[in-house]
């Protein structure tokens, strides 16, 4: 067991989608870790469903507000029920795609944005959601994302996946490879650079070395196998450098991971989603913690999904949430 942390500011933690692994894994930490700075942000019954599933050990504690924490008693887990949630999510199916799960996981993320953009809480910590449950609800965004980018106003963001070897920063996210390939853009590779970089600073590297990836196998071989990499990639990293970042590349997309776990990059800046998150996801995803890069507060989440296949069934690991609550509180004064 971990040491208990001190109350102050919370972080946030929403319970991601109702009939996924997010409840559990939730449940599962606090009785292992019982962290003291945080609330869960979701649906009583939901949680409670959860504590049952992995066969109990907590109490659940209903807040009013997350101001409330420090009154919490010791061995429950604290949650606070925003309003607007919908009515009966509890009777909502463990692992399916459930309307009403989406709209749930998606007034969890608002209410608790709202929360931190108050003042009252520190950061957020998402567990995983169901995009088709979040479209079936109606919601425009296709993820976490895009969702968080538009509740801080339309700031440019990006996604690091990272764990204790590898960070990876993605330049295009959830669209089709297709429409990903014409996103790659000297504009949006140079976006994603300063992004990274200044991200990486707060975290307290002065000079990240950021080593940048081809789009194209081999980086492109110089036009041979498409000329993406000549016609923005290159020309962003220049003016990368001459903005007074120590960018590199392009690499070849398939060596460029493997130099960076070595140590000679902090950071790898891929072109598509899949390039950048199955290396880092092949090393293990019980550390891997996704970090939303840009928005105005520390965003940070598990790098797996709401494994529908095991709802329920009180297994799922929290470690995964586990890292990313330990990322947020390292991110945070």
């Amino acid at each position: 067991m971990t040491p208990e942390h001190s109350p102050g500011l919370p972080l946030a933690v929403t319970m991601g989608d109702a009939c996924g692994i997010g409840p559990e894994i939730i449940a599962s930490l606090w009785r292992r870790e019982v962290p003291r700075d945080a609330v869960v942000v979701g649906d009583v019954a939901v949680l409670r469903r959860a504590v049952a599933a992995i066969g109990g050990g907590l109490a659940v504690a209903e807040l009013q507000g997350l101001d409330e924490l420090d009154r919490v008693p010791p061995r429950c887990l604290p949650v606070w029920q925003p309003a607007g949630l919908p009515a009966g999510l509890v009777d909502a199916p463990l692992g399916r795609v459930d309307a009403r799960a989406g709209a749930a996981a998606a007034r969890c993320i608002e209410a608790a944005v709202a929360e931190i953009q108050a003042g009252r809480a520190r950061a957020l910590v998402t567990a995983p959601i169901h995009k088709e449950a979040l479209h079936a609800a109606g919601s425009p965004y296709p993820g976490h994302t895009e969702m968080l980018q538009a509740l801080a106003g339309g700031v440019p963001v990006r996604m690091m996946l990272a764990n204790e070897e590898l960070r990876t920063v993605l330049v295009t996210i959830h669209c089709s490879l297709r429409d990903a390939i014409t996103r790659v853009t000297r504009e949006a590779v140079l976006e994603t650079l300063h992004i990274t970089g200044a991200a990486l600073r707060r975290m307290g590297l002065q000079a990240p070395r950021i080593a940048v990836a081809g789009l194209n196998p081999h980086a492109g071989e110089g036009g041979l196998f498409g000329d993406e990499e000549i016609r923005h990639i290159a020309p962003a990293i220049a003016d990368a450098r001459a903005a007074g970042w120590e960018a590199s590349g392009p690499y070849a997309p398939d060596t460029v991971f493997m130099r960076a776990r070595r140590g000679e990059f902090d950071v790898v800046v891929a072109m598509t989603h899949d390039h950048g998150l199955i290396p880092v996801k092949y090393l293990g995803v019980e550390q891997g913690v996704n970090v939303t890069l840009g928005l105005p507060f520390v965003r940070t989440s598990p790098d797996h999904g709401t494994a529908f296949d095991i709802a329920g069934r009180g297994i799922a690991d929290p470690a995964s949430l586990g890292a990313a609550l330990a990322m947020a509180r390292r991110l945070t004064p």
